[in-house]
């Protein structure tokens, strides 16, 4: 049976990252994906010729190297976007970033002045303790603006209440770019947020496009990209994986690797290791939650109906979280310009009811979703896909940090395995985070020692990760013992 030096598990951001460093070195892995294409949560699918993107991906970044990276795998198929979002409250739409004459106007000056009171009030009397996301947020802008901007919204994304979201998220996600600092900024001109980028970059014909271009590289250089092989054992001796089951076609395969990198949620890698690991460590990785959604994709006999990337929708009275435009993301996204292509995004649970609805269902539901918010006609509605994706985001509910901190103490006693990404870190990345840990697991097979854990932190986000203070070795060889 062939020893393969690297087995890479997931062809997302994090795991093609990892093949194109490691071909780069000319190590040639193996890299395992369940699905039919590449790029994950990141990937761009087609229907009739439409394309769309799972989540929408602007592509900026202040991590120079992956900067770098994507320079050099797209080269000049990139296209410059300029950055438009809105938000839909109360049956209106209000500019973000948020101005301050159209807030005014739009909330009225007497619910300005109550949310300058809550704020004001806040900062004599705040929160002793900052432990869950409603806390966080209600410290540094007050409740009346935590229940006007954010509540909302943040409760239909999750699906839970945010005094049961631990203020992790928040202290890692809204930083400069929130929509409360933008509201702050601009009701009470404060200026210690982080100016909001004005455009950004984008792949021509979705972010799929990036990981195609990635996947042919490391396939050109020797390395293999399967798709269609879901893993379904990790054969461990002691404190090292031997080799991965893969299921393809029915049939199973088994598969020998000196080196193992993950990308696969860390909750199914637990529990697909052989022997298990002890009973805290399993339930530990049963108790920790995910978060699904759903795209439904609407083409719409319109060529215009408005210049956002996608609009954030804060009404209760409709299910739909947020509304790409796709056409205004890259105009090659929409190959009919008389039309649009609208991504009506519904947040989920697998399971629950809106998971279970049919396509039919879904279709109908966004159709007249779009006409209640007034966006389109029901009867411009011409056709649609339904597009869904399990385990989107990683949820950071009460118990979480416990259970990750069992997991996350195990996966360390095991010498060849690295875990990356988004769900194979149990963290909410952004793809360049997601990118950049797959760049320094590759980096630690080669003597260095990085904490991937650290990434997406403050300052992993604004230095060049190689300032950090790692121990480096000089080795241009593989670490294979």
């Amino acid at each position: 049976m062939k020893q393969h030096p690297v087995i890479i598990i997931g062809a997302g951001p994090a795991g093609l990252t990892a093949a194109y460093e490691l071909v780069k070195r000319g190590i040639q892995p193996i890299v395992l994906e369940k699905s039919a294409q590449v790029g994950g949560i990141a990937r761009t699918e087609v229907y009739k010729g439409y394309r769309f993107d799972i989540g929408g991906h602007r592509f900026y970044t202040k991590v120079e190297a992956v900067q770098k990276l994507w320079l050099e795998v797209m080269g000049d198929e990139f296209i410059k976007v300029p950055r438009l979002s809105r938000i839909y409250y109360r049956d209106r739409f209000f500019n973000y970033p948020l101005e301050l004459t159209d807030t005014l106007l739009k909330l009225g000056l007497l619910e300005s002045f109550r949310i300058l009171l809550s704020y004001l009030k806040i900062k004599i009397l705040p929160h002793k303790q900052e432990e869950t996301l409603e806390e966080w947020v209600t410290n540094r802008f007050g409740r009346r603006l935590f229940l006007t901007f954010f509540k909302t919204y943040t409760e239909k994304v999750w699906g839970i209440p945010c005094d049961k979201i631990q203020a992790d998220w928040a202290a890692q996600r809204i930083k400069g770019l929130s929509l409360t600092t933008a509201v702050i900024n601009a009701l009470f001109k404060t200026n210690n947020t982080k100016t909001l980028i004005k455009e950004f970059d984008y792949p021509l014909l979705g972010p799929g496009m990036m990981w195609e271009r990635f996947q042919s590289a490391v396939e050109q250089q020797g390395g293999e990209v399967c798709l269609n092989m879901g893993v379904v054992r990790l054969k461990r001796e002691g404190n090292r994986i031997c080799s991965v089951t893969v299921r393809q076609a029915g049939a199973t395969i088994d598969l020998c690797g000196d080196q193992f990198i993950s990308s696969m949620p860390v909750a199914a890698l637990v529990q697909r290791l052989d022997p298990p690991p002890p009973d805290a460590v399993l339930q530990a990785a049963r108790s920790l939650n995910y978060r699904a959604f759903m795209i439904v994709s609407l083409i719409i006999d319109r060529p215009h109906l408005f210049p956002d990337n996608w609009i954030y929708i804060h009404s209760p009275e409709v299910n739909v979280g947020r509304i790409q435009n796709f056409k205004n993301w890259s105009p090659a996204m929409v190959p009919d310009p008389t039309k649009t292509c609208l991504g009506m995004e519904y947040f989920c649970n697998e399971g629950d009811a809106l998971w279970k609805m049919s396509d039919t269902e879904l279709l109908d539901l966004a159709t007249r979703e779009i006409a209640k918010l007034g966006l389109a006609s029901a009867h411009e509605v011409e056709d649609g896909v339904v597009l869904r994706q399990p385990k989107a985001y990683p949820v950071y509910d009460r118990d979480y940090r416990q259970h990750l901190k069992v997991i996350q103490k195990f996966l360390g006693t095991i010498e060849n395995l690295q875990t990356t990404g988004r769900n194979g870190m149990h963290r909410y990345n952004n793809q360049d985070h997601s990118m950049l840990t797959g760049m320094l697991a590759v980096r630690n097979l080669f003597g260095e020692h990085h904490d991937l854990w650290d990434v997406n932190t403050e300052r992993s986000y604004y230095e060049e990760f190689t300032k950090e203070k790692v121990k480096q070795s000089n080795s241009s060889e593989l670490l294979v013992g």
